[in-house]
């Protein structure tokens, strides 16, 4: 598209902006907390409001109450593209700490304000109006436009992105995931993550005799933690073809204000999640269970990171056992010239007027499944950062609106043979 032709597109959506932000603040006042991951009521919203546009819908539930939802504008070429966000938020917590209801979904000083506003259905309304308004306009994309919602993101991703993916439902040239991202920075690549839980075996006995009686599991575990933790201390060999992407991310990184945190691209994090043991003050504890969370930086592997962990435990000798759960990868990404990357970067630079550019992310998302079957992807979605996870979450209404207009320029230039 030329200049004038998006200039006239973003009129038409900034015409209609009301009913992104109504779409927005309904979907904040729908609980979809996981756990407990029942997505029934958000997924039946968003359904009738699709079908409300003229769009027709596809509904697989692929566990109980985890319902994915497919939609699809048909265009005139071959080429395909996913818009996908996921329906779930993580739980509200402690409702004493809000200064308001987190399912008000009330618009409050230029914000939308609720649970997962920024994380993330500031930026699934504004996928699912992209695809409504293509269909309520008469605008037919020059490629197929796919929207997938998904219903398990925040809890281990087990009945969402993957479970679309191997079943076949989902195939596409390119996706933009709405997840929250720096408004002039789309997350081009993640970092790896491996979670393991580490259970320490003691001998019993009581309280009163130790540490002459018995073996302490927590104790065992303390150290076993320090040992763990030099995970971090590990020198990693990046490879010469990410280093500029890292060195662009540490700029974004400084520039952002996060001092400090300009070795997390280049290092294996590692963080102590949870710790439990012992079955009193007065029994020297016979088990104790601890989990970790490491990710992992371009230059490693989850097999390298387990095995260092092994090699720390075997020489304590200590009793244990190691399990691995959840979020499971390598760190990845989408080179910035790939069509998809340069779609997203080019209209966000269009709408913001000031030039953009993709950065790696030290965290971990649904893209990783996107690129294991070979579809190239990156993330962009509206954000007030600081409060994602935490109490009195909220997005900017000008973030939510242009994320929206993003999504329609760049699906229509990305879909153009």
């Amino acid at each position: 598209m030329n200049g004038e032709q998006k200039d006239q597109l973003i009129q038409k959506v900034l015409d209609r902006k009301d009913e992104l932000i109504e779409l927005c603040s309904n979907l904040l006042k729908i609980n979809s907390e996981n756990p407990e991951g029942d997505s029934t009521e958000i997924t039946n919203f968003i359904d009738e409001f699709l079908k409300r546009a003229g769009l027709e819908t596809t509904i697989y539930e692929a566990a109980p109450k985890r319902f994915n939802l497919i939609s699809e504008l048909k265009g005139n070429g071959k080429k395909k593209m996913i818009l996908c966000g996921h329906t779930d938020t993580v739980p509200v917590g402690d409702r004493s700490k809000w200064s308001f209801d987190p399912f008000s979904g009330v618009v409050k000083d230029g914000y939308l304000l609720g649970r997962g506003a920024s994380d993330m259905k500031g930026g699934v309304a504004g996928i699912i109006f992209a695809l409504a308004f293509l269909k309520q306009e008469g605008i037919t994309p020059p490629g197929d436009l796919i929207l997938a919602l998904v219903p398990d993101e925040e809890c281990g991703d087990i009945y969402g992105v993957p479970w679309l993916l191997k079943n076949k439902y989902l195939d596409a040239d390119g996706s933009i995931i709405a997840e929250p991202a720096s408004p002039l920075n789309p997350t081009i690549g993640q970092k790896g993550s491996c979670c393991f839980k580490v259970t320490i075996y003691g001998k019993p006995g009581h309280g009163s005799l130790s540490p002459f009686a018995g073996r302490s599991a927590i104790v065992d575990a303390m150290h076993a933690i320090k040992e763990i933790q030099t995970v971090t201390d590990l020198e990693i060999n990046i490879p010469e073809d990410v280093l500029p992407l890292i060195d662009l991310s540490n700029k974004f990184i400084q520039g952002e204000g996060m001092d400090g945190y300009d070795k997390v691209l280049k290092k294996i994090t590692c963080n102590v999640g949870t710790i439990k043991g012992g079955t009193g003050t007065n029994v020297v504890a016979d088990k104790c269970e601890v989990k970790f969370d490491c990710r992992l930086p371009f230059g490693t592997t989850q097999e390298e990171v387990y095995e260092y962990v092994k090699t720390k435990l075997n020489a304590l000798g200590i009793d244990y056992s190691i399990e691995r759960f959840g979020f499971r990868s390598n760190a990845n990404y989408t080179s910035a010239e790939n069509p998809i990357c340069k779609s997203v970067v080019d209209n966000i630079s269009y709408v913001k007027k000031v030039n953009a550019y993709g950065v790696l992310q030290w965290a971990c998302s649904d893209a990783r499944h996107f690129r294991e079957y070979g579809i190239p992807v990156l993330q962009y979605g509206p954000a007030e950062t600081e409060t994602i996870h935490g109490f009195d979450e909220r997005v900017k209404v000008q973030d939510v609106v242009d994320c929206a207009l993003v999504y329609i320029l760049a699906a229509l230039d990305f879909l153009e043979d």
